[in-house]
């Protein structure tokens, strides 16, 4: 018989719907980074991204493709016949502006990215300053103890 995983619940035990219960409870919501807030502000505060940001959601849906079919089995049915010029020509101007969405979209989570590599780079060089100077105090409090103990040893004060 298997043995079970550090995560199973036995039925036995009468602990367990407890331990279930706090791990459904999870996850837990995380604070979120200091970019991604700066940027959610920015783009909060300006009116043209956030209709692009709501094209670009909108266009990357189900919702959209649903639609999409639906108008072009309906144009292509009783609206105009074949070749569908006109139908061509809206698919077409449509593409150019949906890319155009795209490389804005792109062009934010590029931006994101860097603003958010900054922003680490800069903590952590932060941390590496931090570090180094409490590695050199614990050097020196190390040698000034080790002195002392030194010097305790051999009776001098």
């Amino acid at each position: 018989m298997a043995k079970p995983g550090p995560g199973a619940v036995s039925p036995d035990d009468p602990a367990a719907p407890r331990r279930v219960a706090r791990r459904i409870a999870l996850p837990i919501k995380l604070p979120h980074h200091p970019v991604v807030l700066e940027e959610q502000a920015k783009r909060a505060a300006d009116r043209q991204l956030r209709i692009a940001d709501w094209i670009t959601s909108f266009a990357g849906s189900m919702n959209f493709v649903y639609i999409h079919i639906a108008l072009f089995t309906v144009w292509m049915l009783f609206i105009e016949s074949k070749p569908w010029p006109t139908l061509t020509l809206i698919v077409s101007l449509e593409a150019i502006f949906l890319s155009t969405f795209v490389m804005i979209g792109q062009n934010r989570q590029s931006a994101f990215q860097q603003a958010k590599a900054d922003h680490d780079f800069t903590e952590q060089e932060l941390e590496l300053k931090t570090n180094t100077q409490l590695t050199r105090e614990i050097d020196r409090l190390t040698v000034e103890l080790h002195n002392r103990l030194i010097r305790g040893s051999t009776g001098q004060t």
